[in-house]
């Protein structure tokens, strides 16, 4: 899972992160549940409301939402950070708040905030996350999870004279000290420049490839698009809908046609208005949405009524709604 210079392929090495699962599994149950979860703060917030969610084994989840959704505090309950008020959750089929111990060592967090001892270097803060887990010391492992993050060469540097995309894999390097089955990952490309953000995208899928379960917020929605294979959207403590990606573009997703006119309109004729059409770019640009999925999607109708109206356009294209949009509608209407 080597994390290589900017450009570089990353090729596959099974083995270099410890595999809880040698292959991951053709059927994938959940292994993490969270059950009727709710949050309320002593001040009468609601962070989080009945939320009912299933994560399944080996696969790159990607939880979405605005600020303020929920997001950090049902990662911190699943995590055993934070107490419920409400519901249950099992991690490896262990109750969080019963079996702490044994449903925590699953579990690999990377927190949006970079908490490190600054002075330490960073082969003994990442050693000292192995043993706060109770596991003995395996310099082999450690040598191996700084390897695969191209932190080798800094192993003996203090967490101070490192940059900030550096300290973000030291986080990584953390969370994976004690080959955990489950990682977290809250933002973890936060302040990260392109080409590194990529560089993590391919960390990530070798580290899926091993058999660990992927957990992922952001708010770059490209990522997501790029990375999970679910897509989970909160919105005011509430899980809006979580869907395989592929099947959430294919059924949210919409086209849009948009017309360069020959001329500038100021309104447009009233024949049109059951087209719902956008005048753009001062008049210059119609803009129509359609379903690719319903029996007829209205563009032959609309190009004979545009001609009947007189208005003539230079050139058309069609671009398939992206999950920003759709991420932005259904915050819009939940």
């Amino acid at each position: 899972m080597a994390f290589l210079s900017q450009g570089s392929a990353v090729p596959p090495l099974p083995g270099r992160v410890p595999a809880p699962f040698p292959n991951p599994p053709a059927i994938m149950s959940s292994i993490i549940s969270v059950a009727n979860l709710s949050k309320t703060y002593g001040s009468g917030f609601k962070a989080l409301k009945n939320v009912n969610l299933d994560i399944k084994r080996g696969e790159i989840f990607a939880l979405l939402g605005p600020n303020g959704a929920g997001k950090t505090t049902l990662i911190s309950i699943i995590c055993g950070i934070a107490n419920p008020s409400e519901g249950k959750v099992l991690v490896g089929g262990e109750n969080i708040q019963t079996s702490y111990r044994k449903a925590r060592s699953l579990i690999g967090l990377v927190p949006q905030e970079l908490h490190t001892d600054a002075f330490e270097s960073v082969w003994a803060t990442v050693s000292f996350s192995r043993g706060l887990f109770g596991k003995p010391k395996n310099p082999a492992h450690i040598e191996k999870v700084l390897k695969d993050l191209s932190l080798w060469d800094k192993k003996d540097n203090k967490i101070i004279t490192l940059s900030g995309g550096m300290k973000r894999r030291v986080m990584i390097a953390k969370a994976l000290s004690h080959e955990p089955q489950i990682l977290f990952l809250d933002e973890p490309t936060a302040g990260v420049d392109v080409e590194l953000r990529k560089g993590m995208w391919e960390v990530v899928r070798t580290l899926q490839q091993s058999g660990v379960t992927i957990i992922l917020t952001t708010h770059y929605i490209e990522e997501a698009e790029e990375m999970a294979d679910r897509i989970g959207v909160i919105n005011k403590g509430e899980i809006v809908l979580v869907e395989d990606k592929a099947t959430l573009m294919q059924k949210l997703g919409k086209k849009r046609l948009t017309l360069h006119l020959q001329g500038k309109l100021s309104t447009l004729p009233e024949s049109l208005s059951p087209y719902k059409l956008d005048l753009c770019d001062s008049g210059a640009t119609l803009i129509y949405d359609y379903d690719t999925k319903g029996e007829r999607t209205g563009i032959t109708s609309l190009l004979g009524d545009l001609r009947t109206a007189g208005i003539r356009f230079n050139d058309l294209d069609t671009t398939q709604s992206s999950l920003e949009d759709i991420f932005v509608d259904l915050v819009r209407t939940s």
